[in-house]
């Protein structure tokens, strides 16, 4: 992707304002042209004016069209998050779960809103057209209040920190539900093994499959995964209304206090698209419509925010107390065969979308490894080492903690919950600090309030989920 930064228009400071804000800008701007990057000089503007066409001028090789954004969008959000959610519902009984997923969903969507907007702003400061989620912490740092501008490669190290946290515990998830899938079916059809044998067997086919560097050849695996995910999704649904629904009195309202945080880091885990949120706007055809109220993202996230609702109240109202085995696939009938094959395309689905979640993490560590090597051939044998080393290491994590739900709720308050909920809003009041934060503040309050609420599931939830996971 080519950066053409001349297209960007840039407003000057007007002359008339205090030198005390001149002079602010340029010692943000001097700070910008010392950072050893040949980049251009940077003017701070409102968030307004000229963008618009410094957007629509980005030179991208193969922009996606609105509808592809949204199928990757979904893509994205829809894994093995949605098969865990009647586990949520029975972690926080029925109506907690069907407003809280709700809540959880508008404010995870407005956190991604926030992020596109620090990016935006950035972009305008920096003259650049695009930037990932570790480039926007890291600029807004550099750019933002005096006291924390020496902090900004710090926080960029620890947005990658916790990118490779959340994509490799998806990693970890994805290899405990395969085999967890494969295991009830064998199990059914012919003998019964220990479900560590299964993670054994998927470890060479999952090194081998990561071996794949570019994923352009995994797109056809990629598409194929969803039409599976579609297929075995809708089956599921088949199986939720057959035969009718219990009684809503079967099922709790309020489940138990020390319950309610494995419900929140089992439901912010299942809104795990914070982390392509950026690359998806960035390569838009028209990334305009990516925002707004009608726009690609907040189309994509009622769809599946309502998914997510559904399966959970009506896979917990089905199953009641039974729904505990962290994935809907592991309930539904075993002497069917239309449900023995509704595991298999799900399992086949996760396994071949595990290098799509392995790529974040490996592009964040492989550059710092690649360094230490000169000859092309000892760098091409160190990335695969380095490639089946991850897969490794996620193999031992997996079978560690086979517990499907308990790695769920572990991943998604310890790391989900900070990348989707503490970071954007910490990185907006920084952006826009400290005369852009509307009337009295309000976003400031805002952000606040969101923050704190992360923070506290974070804390609870981790520390409950491991709890659950020692038990």
């Amino acid at each position: 992707m080519k950066k053409i930064y001349g297209s960007i228009s840039v407003t000057t400071v007007n002359e008339s304002r205090p030198k005390t804000s001149t002079s602010k800008n340029e010692e943000k701007q001097h700070l910008l042209e010392n950072d050893g990057q040949s980049e251009p000089s940077f003017t701070k503007t409102d968030f307004s004016t000229n963008f618009e066409s410094s957007v629509l001028d980005r030179c991208i090789e193969n922009p996606t069209s609105n509808f592809d954004t949204m199928i990757h969008l979904l893509k994205a959000n829809i894994g093995t998050g949605i098969l865990a959610m009647p586990d949520a519902f029975r972690n926080s009984g029925w109506l907690i779960g069907l407003f809280g997923t709700l809540i959880m969903g508008f404010i995870c969507t407005h956190c991604m809103h926030m992020l596109v907007s620090c990016a935006h702003e950035l972009c305008k400061r920096t003259q650049k057209q695009t930037m990932s989620f570790s480039e926007v912490v890291e600029n807004s740092f550099k750019t933002g209040p005096e006291c924390l501008q020496q902090y900004s490669k710090v926080a960029k190290r620890l947005i990658n920190i916790f990118l490779c946290i959340t994509q490799l515990g998806f990693c970890c998830v994805y290899f405990v539900f395969v085999a967890a899938n494969i295991h009830d079916v064998v199990k059914h059809y012919i003998f019964e093994i220990d479900v560590h044998w299964y993670l054994l067997i998927l470890l060479f086919p999952l090194i081998l499959l990561n071996w794949v560097k570019s994923l352009k050849y995994l797109t056809p695996v990629s598409l194929f995964a969803s039409l599976v995910t579609c297929s075995g999704l809708v089956i599921t649904f088949f199986y939720l209304l057959q035969g009718g629904l219990p009684k809503m009195s079967t099922v709790k309202i309020f489940s138990s206090w020390e319950r309610l945080p494995l419900y929140f880091g089992t439901a912010i885990y299942a809104f795990e698209g914070i982390g392509v949120v950026l690359p998806l706007e960035n390569n838009m055809k028209n990334p305009l419509d990516f925002s707004g109220w009608n726009g690609v993202l907040n189309t994509g996230m009622v769809i599946v925010t309502s998914l997510y609702t559904a399966v959970g109240f009506f896979g917990y109202l089905k199953y009641g107390e039974r729904a505990v085995l962290g994935s809907i696939t592991l309930l539904i009938p075993p002497d069917e065969l239309l449900a023995q094959s509704v595991r298999l395309m799900m399992a086949a689905a996760i396994f071949l979308s595990y290098s799509i979640q392995f790529y974040v993490p490996f592009n964040i560590i492989w550059p710092s490894i690649r360094n230490n090597f000169e000859t092309e051939k000892s760098k091409d044998l160190a990335e695969y080492i380095t490639r089946a080393v991850l897969v490794f290491f996620t193999f031992i994590i997996a079978i560690a903690i086979p517990n499907l739900g308990a790695v769920i709720s572990l991943v998604g308050a310890f790391s989900s919950s900070a990348l989707a909920l503490i970071f954007p809003p910490f990185v907006e009041i920084i952006t826009f600090w400290p005369d852009c934060l509307g009337r009295n503040k309000w976003m400031l309050w805002k952000d606040i309030s969101i923050i704190l609420f992360g923070c506290i599931g974070f804390v609870v939830g981790s520390y409950t989920s491991l709890l659950n996971i020692l038990e």
